[in-house]
């Protein structure tokens, strides 16, 4: 019955718009049929409500993919640089935060490392409809330049920070994990939540050995919850690594990634010696850059979406013959 009712909300807006286009149609030839110049207005308001309704239904069918619809896990880590990189990784994890808030979009804290000037890395749930679908374009390497406040002689520098995201792994999703497979530490917490979480081992770290991947939860006061958030997390990074192995056979899909690794930054944000935001895979650029530290990133995500769509779109051969397509 779920799957049913996701196919029908995408559908059903479909049919609705193709029904309007219809009308709309109709509407334009009887008024031209009797020259009544009146009603060339309110058609026209009419296609520019289709056409807005029409954009937006087609970057939901662009989310597609299999976990596009569910919530996501977005990590920050700062890279090198000390406090000037931790500040950076701070203002990015609020730029996410200020993006999900814009949508009523709720966010759960699941692990949070401070560091000297910012945060050394952070990782939180975002809970809304195709949260996924909207934020895997933002994963990869975000650069900062600008003149730095921790600097004395007010020189400019730059900074990089990384972004993950991967999606929270409903029971519709099969991943399995051999517990065999896992290893469990448990430690204090640090941080802020009072003695309670100071002293008890509460935190919880999943080790995956097969693949070596790590997660940590201590925002639960409760171990039994922390390793309940741990575990949904593991199995969200497990299906993307999974997946991202069996793509990796594909030689595009595998440059890809190699555009986003680790010093092959994806965007670019410069407050000095002008402002402007630009992303090196979709050339968008955006100047208003206080706007997308507030959380207006929607154009860097959509133009994401485009470009990825017509990336995974494959192209006509050329027939033989005539050399026509």
């Amino acid at each position: 019955m779920a799957e049913l009712k996701a196919l029908r909300l995408r559908y059903e807006p479909w049919k609705t718009l193709a029904a309007e286009i219809e009308d709309a149609q109709t509407l334009h030839e009887l008024a031209c049929e009797a020259g009544d110049e009146g009603e060339s207005e309110g058609i026209r308001l009419s296609l520019e409500d289709i056409s807005l309704r029409f954009e937006k239904q087609t970057l939901l069918e662009m989310m597609g993919g299999e976990v596009d619809a569910n919530s996501c896990f977005l990590t920050v880590h700062s890279g090198a640089g000390g406090m000037e990189a931790c500040d950076w990784s701070q203002m990015l994890y609020r730029m996410y935060l200020r993006w999900a808030e814009r949508r009523g979009f709720s966010v759960e804290e699941v692990d949070f490392l401070e560091a000297e000037g910012g945060i050394k890395s952070a990782t939180v749930r975002i809970d809304g409809p195709y949260a996924f679908g909207y934020l895997k374009g933002e994963t990869g390497v975000h650069r900062l330049v600008r003149i730095s406040p921790f600097d004395a002689n007010s020189r400019r520098h730059t900074s990089f920070a990384s972004v993950y995201a991967f999606p929270v792994i409903d029971d519709s999703v099969e991943v399995d994990i051999r517990s065999e497979d896992l290893r469990v530490d448990t430690y204090r917490s640090g941080g802020a939540g009072g003695q309670h979480v100071n002293k008890t081992d509460s935190a919880v770290r999943f080790t995956h050995l097969p693949t070596g991947i790590v997660v940590t939860c201590q925002n639960e006061r409760s171990q039994i919850k922390n390793r309940a958030v741990a575990m949904s997390m593991l199995k969200a990074r497990l299906y993307e690594h999974y997946r991202e192995e069996k793509e990796k056979e594909n030689q595009r899909f595998h440059q890809e990634k190699k555009d986003i690794s680790w010093g092959n930054q994806i965007r670019s944000y410069v407050f000095q010696p002008y402002t402007m935001v630009k992303d090196y895979r979709t050339k968008t650029e955006m100047g208003n850059i206080q706007a997308v530290m507030d959380g207006d990133i929607d154009l860097f995500m959509e133009d994401f979406l485009r470009y990825a769509w017509t990336r995974s779109v494959p192209e006509v051969p050329e027939k033989a013959g005539d050399g026509k397509n």
